[in-house]
């Protein structure tokens, strides 16, 4: 619905059921299905320009964020996913407005930047969005835009994570189911879309953010005093 989103409430939930590596790998097979699906739906077009641009950073700033994984504690990679959901959502929560300029440096930036986090805590797609807005883009373009970057950035760290050993064959069985729940959830997303005003869900969906990076601060807290 938004052109992002499901990995920022599904790395956090998930790594309640499985290690924090674990959930990166398979956060990264089940993204390329859901967005190959925002293809298939959104296929009016979209910006070549901004796929270039932003795309080509976001895949160096993956790699590079996948392979810090394996040098980083979990522990730590799980607080930095929970500082980024709070900050981010109080962030778009309090600056209602916020639009960076639309300029080719910032969609370098914002491509690289995103990129990284993604590869480090398993979603970046907010940042990316974030650059993506300034250059307003029709609904179903932005989607298709941030679809087809985002494929190159999970099929690059994909194959990170499967050389870092986060795939393991205990968890494939989860790949199918996630095929049709990640088809199913853009199929909704896409009619939603269209019915109601985008703006409506934005604050909604910037709470329940909030709420999963609290649940999540609280869960490394409570892990360490355990």
């Amino acid at each position: 619905m938004g052109g992002f989103g499901s990995s920022l409430f599904f790395v956090p939930l998930a790594s309640y059921f499985l290690d924090f590596h674990s959930v990166l790998g398979i956060t990264a097979v089940y993204h390329v299905f859901s967005n190959l699906s925002k293809i298939a739906l959104f296929r009016q077009g979209f910006d070549k320009r901004l796929v270039l641009y932003m795309g080509i950073p976001s895949v160096l700033g993956v790699i590079g964020g996948s392979v810090a994984t394996r040098y980083l504690p979990t522990p730590s990679l799980e607080l930095a996913l929970a500082l980024f959901l709070v900050s981010i959502s109080v962030v778009f929560l309090v600056f209602r407005n916020l639009v960076l300029p639309a300029t080719n440096t910032n969609a370098v930036a914002g491509g690289g930047v995103s990129g990284f986090v993604a590869g480090m805590l398993g979603t970046g797609g907010a940042i990316r969005g974030t650059a993506l807005a300034a250059f307003n883009l029709p609904a179903a373009t932005f989607v298709a835009t941030s679809a087809i970057i985002d494929l190159g950035v999970d099929a690059s760290r994909t194959v990170v994570y499967y050389a870092n050993g986060y795939m393991h064959q205990d968890d494939l069985y989860l790949i199918p189911i996630l095929i049709v729940v990640s088809i199913l959830g853009t199929f909704a997303g896409k009619k939603l879309l269209e019915r109601i005003p985008q703006a409506y869900f934005r604050n909604i969906v910037l709470v329940l953010i909030l709420i999963t990076g609290l649940i999540t601060l609280s869960k490394v807290f409570l892990g360490k005093t355990a």
